[in-house]
């Protein structure tokens, strides 16, 4: 099955949001069997779109639309679609009930406006939203399929996953192809593809390496007639690969490096606390995006100013002596956090994000610490690529260094546990 994928707004041809709808639909076709050929980006214009999408059913099976569905005026996938089926939309009667008793359970009048999501076509199937008020649409005819979902990733992501995946999957009949992911900390990319250069030769499982944010990943992909076929070709691989790389392996496919984190220091019993000059709370924001953050992470502090870093503990000497960036400030800020907090592991990221110079140290300057009660832990760098950019880079260094001290610290004994988890240090 040959597959477009347009997506839909103006705000995206602006540069307002980021296109990720297409990524993720990209990402997930090749295991349903479907070859994607084109992706567009087109604006909130109504000959433009239809155009676009004339060309796509004029040479592909299934067109994969996402945006344009709400209920204004600059909306018109539904409007492009019809044109393009040669059919006229009507009013459905029990869409419209639905979207009428959505608007009455909030205690607000609906909009005449938001009529038109009542839409249909007679070749046109709506696919259920619970979590907005734009039904998708679901078009076949001459042996051709439209999908329409709307934009918002929230609804987007749970239409596709719930509704459009699971009934293409049924239609599936080429071959599939699966792709697992290894992520590595610590080595190289050259260094990963030396170690596992005798794998690479492989035309099936296929091996990618790749130099990411996080680390160094490889791509382990397969082509066969069902998934299970696939994951049977990947499985071996990816376990030689492990075998090799060693504890350098520290997730899998969907993983982060702030859930694998919380999980080891929740298996371990064990607490962490941070205190952050240069990133400004990014560390502390990043470990609690995770659900169930609060069983190991006590707190965090920002100590931007000098003075707040001494109130909270750092020694002053050390300011004076080796400044305020400098990898010695970074492990009082770690043994600071620890103490202030009551955390068994403590974090300190001090240094200059930018854009200007501080004590005399470049931009980019970075000095993350992690102290375990008994020692600290301290990493030095330089990123100079911006701002954002320099703050992400120290919080995944930290991230990193933590999981780096996590493999060499046991857990608190049953004693410690009933005085709270942390230990004496």
């Amino acid at each position: 099955m040959k597959a477009e994928i347009v997506s839909i707004g103006t705000e995206i041809l602006l540069g307002d949001i980021l296109d990720t709808n297409t990524h993720y639909i990209a990402q997930r076709l090749p295991a349903l069997g479907i070859d994607l050929y084109f992706t567009h980006q087109v604006g909130d214009n109504l000959e433009r779109l239809t155009d676009t999408l004339r060309l796509a059913w004029s040479r592909s099976d299934l067109i994969l639309c996402t945006g344009g569905l709400g209920p204004t005026e600059d909306d018109v996938t539904r409007e492009a679609i019809a044109r393009v089926l040669g059919e006229t939309p009507y009013v459905d009667p029990r869409l419209e009930a639905e979207l009428r008793a959505w608007f009455d359970r909030r205690g607000a009048p609906m909009p005449e406006r938001n009529l038109k999501q009542a839409w249909l076509t007679p070749s046109t199937r709506p696919i259920p939203n619970p979590r907005g008020t734009a039904p998708g649409w679901w078009s076949e005819k001459d042996g051709r399929i439209i999908i329409a979902m709307p934009g918002p990733p929230a609804e987007m992501t749970r239409m596709w996953d719930k509704e459009v995946a699971p009934r293409l999957r049924e239609r599936a009949t080429g071959a599939v192809i699966i792709s697992h992911t290894v992520k590595t900390a610590g080595i190289g990319e050259g260094a990963v593809d030396e170690m596992v250069s005798h794998l690479l030769k492989s035309t099936n499982p296929t091996i990618g390496v790749y130099a990411k944010a996080d680390g160094v990943h490889l791509r382990i992909t397969a082509k066969a007639a069902t998934v299970e076929e696939a994951e049977a070709l990947i499985r071996p691989v990816q376990e030689e690969v492990e075998r090799i790389l060693g504890t350098a392996v520290w997730g899998r496919d969907d993983d982060t490096f702030e859930a694998v984190i919380g999980r080891m220091l929740r298996e371990r019993g064990l607490t962490l606390g941070t205190m952050e000059s240069a990133t400004g709370g990014l560390l502390a924001s990043t470990i609690t995006d995770v659900p169930g953050s609060s069983d190991y992470f006590r707190g965090g502090l920002v100590a931007y100013a000098t003075d707040l870093k001494i109130a909270w503990g750092v020694d002053p000497a050390v300011v004076a002596q080796h400044g305020v960036i400098s990898p010695e400030c970074a492990k009082e800020m770690a043994r600071a956090a620890r103490e202030q907090v009551r955390a068994d592991l403590g974090v300190g990221i001090t240094g200059v994000a930018g854009p200007d110079e501080q004590e005399g140290k470049p931009v980019g300057t970075m000095h993350v610490a992690v102290h375990d009660g008994t020692e600290a832990h301290v990493i030095s760098y330089q990123f100079a690529q911006g701002r954002e950019a320099a703050k992400r880079r120290a919080v995944t260094v930290a991230l990193q260094l933590i999981r780096r001290v996590l493999t060499l610290t046991p857990g608190p004994s049953p004693a410690e546990r009933e005085r709270g988890g942390r230990r004496p240090g």
